[in-house]
Order: C-alpha cells, then structure tokens, then sequence
C-alpha cells in the first residue's frame, strides 16, 4: 500500500497540472517557438529555448493548477470538468495552492536570468494568469484574456533576443491572438449547454448562432497578420505553403463544429495544435541558412 499511494499522489499532481492533456501546452508552445525562430532569423541559442520551453510549461501548468482552484466549486456541475482531482477530492486545496506557489517559483527563477523588459512582460503575463480564470463568472470574452496571455511569449521572446520590439513582433502578437481567440471559442462550443445552466459566460454564448461565421473571420484575421509577418521579414515562399496549410485545416474546422456537435467541436480544437506545427515548421524552414541562401539567390 506504501508503493501505491505515492504513485496515485503522482498521477494527481500529473493531472491537475494537466500533463496526461499536453494539447493546451503545446497551444503555448507554438507562438513561443514562432517568436524565437523569427527574432533571430535563425535558430535560437539552446540555452534560450530551453528556459523559455521550460519556462512555458510552469506556467502552463501553473495556470491550470489555478484555474482548479479557482473553479472547483463549478467543475463539478460541467460533464468535462467533474473528473478533476479537485472536484473529485483527490488532491486538498492546501496541496493544489502549494503546487502552485511551487511552479511559480520556479518561473520567476528562469524569469529572473533574463531582461528587466522580459521580466516586466512575465508580470503582466501572471497577473492574466490569477485574473482569467474569475472572468467567465463577468464578462462574455474571458477569451480576450487567454488570447492576450497566450500571446506575451511573443514580446517576451523578442525582447529577450533581439532587445527591440519591431512591428513584426506585434503583427505576430495579432496573429496568434485571433487564433487563440478562434480555437478558445470552439473549445468553449463544447462547455456551452452546461455553462447555460451554471451562467458561465463565454464567446461561444456571446457570438451564439453566429459563432461559425465569427471563428472563421477570426482565422481569416489571424492568417492576414502571419501573412504579412512573412511579408515584413522577407520570409522564403516556403512560409506561404505552410500558411496555405494552416487555411485548409481551417477549412476542415469549420467542416468540424458545422452541427455544433460537441465531440466534433472538441475534435476541430485539437487540430489546432496542426495548424502551429505546420506555421512552425514554414518558419523554421524559411530562416534555415539552406533557404534564405537559396532564397536570395
């Protein structure tokens, strides 16, 4: 019983921070990895990546940890959300505010070794942190919030590396906002009929019959700013195969939630995870040397 019990505590500490459910951790990897291959045009030193990579993935999961907190008193009334440890009483309060105090901890260690601009961006991205998880009880776009968190890395990355903020850095920042915004959306498509009955508010409710016509204008607005992001850096052709990639899972999305079904809703939110792989790997080939060589030539 002694060998079992330290790995169940294991499992639940894995789950609150929601490692056994990597999709929203990569979601927060990809901007982070776009803006690190962009700012240097190349790729970037291992230490960096390693900091901001690790970096990412405390703060992730430092925000799902409070996000329980936060909602255990209403997770257990949603059919997604009943199975978490803190509904569930798998895990105390007392532990869960621990783990995160723990994992905030650790990022502002990393955070520290890096500018005071870069560190003023991390303050402003944990504020976001503790603040969204109480907007869905106020205001129809707590998905505003999470596009703006998810989106920091960007102007933290560009500070870090290049020490200057140029337009391309925000037409990134657009970028991935609009995205995030669209694929937060469908993932609150999901939640909607239970958030109805608890007053849980959301842009899914908010856009209502509109939200197809809406997702699709925000993925329109987010391939138009990563368009003129390869513009701006005089990014290979390469970029723009990748950008046409990313236009046809959107495509296929929007195929998806057109019944509003719930599991092809949550089906359409995770392929978004595809759409920041193929714009990573359209940067990350655009800013190899084999290419811009080929390119200027």
């Amino acid at each position: 019983m002694g060998d079992i019990l330290p790995v169940r505590n294991l499992v639940t500490y894995c789950q609150i921070m929601r490692i056994n459910q990597p999709n929203g951790l990569f979601l927060l990897l990809w901007p982070t990895l776009w803006a690190l291959w962009l700012s240097g045009m190349s790729v970037p030193p291992l230490k960096v990546l390693f900091l901001f990579t690790f970096g990412v993935f405390c703060m992730r999961s430092a925000g799902c940890v409070i996000n329980d907190i936060i909602d255990r008193d209403i997770d257990v009334y949603i059919q997604r959300t009943q199975n978490r440890p803190l509904p569930c009483q798998k895990i105390s309060v007392q532990k869960a505010k621990l783990l995160h105090l723990s994992l905030l901890l650790i990022s502002c260690l990393i955070v520290l070794t890096m500018s005071i601009k870069t560190i003023l961006f991390s303050i402003l991205g944990l504020v976001l942190t503790w603040v969204y998880p109480f907007m869905k009880r106020y205001i129809y776009f707590p998905q505003i919030f999470l596009g703006i968190s998810f989106s920091l890395s960007i102007p933290m990355v560009w500070s870090e590396i290049s020490h200057k903020l140029p337009i391309s850095c925000w037409l990134l920042f657009f970028g991935n906002f609009f995205w995030v915004v669209a694929y937060d959306t469908q993932y609150a498509m999901v939640d909607r009929s239970d958030d109805l009955k608890i007053g849980i508010k959301s842009t899914a409710i908010l856009f209502n019959n509109y939200d197809r016509r809406i997702i699709a204008f925000l993925q329109l607005l987010s391939l138009i700013f990563l368009t003129l992001v390869g513009w701006k850096l005089a990014l290979h052709p390469i970029f723009y195969f990748a950008i046409l990639g990313a236009s046809i899972l959107f495509v296929y999305q929007q195929f998806l939630i057109a019944d509003r079904q719930e599991d092809r809703c949550f089906k359409a939110f995770s392929k978004n995870n595809w759409v920041g792989l193929i714009i990573f790997l359209g940067i990350a080939l655009s800013t190899s040397s084999y290419f811009r060589s080929d390119f200027c030539i």
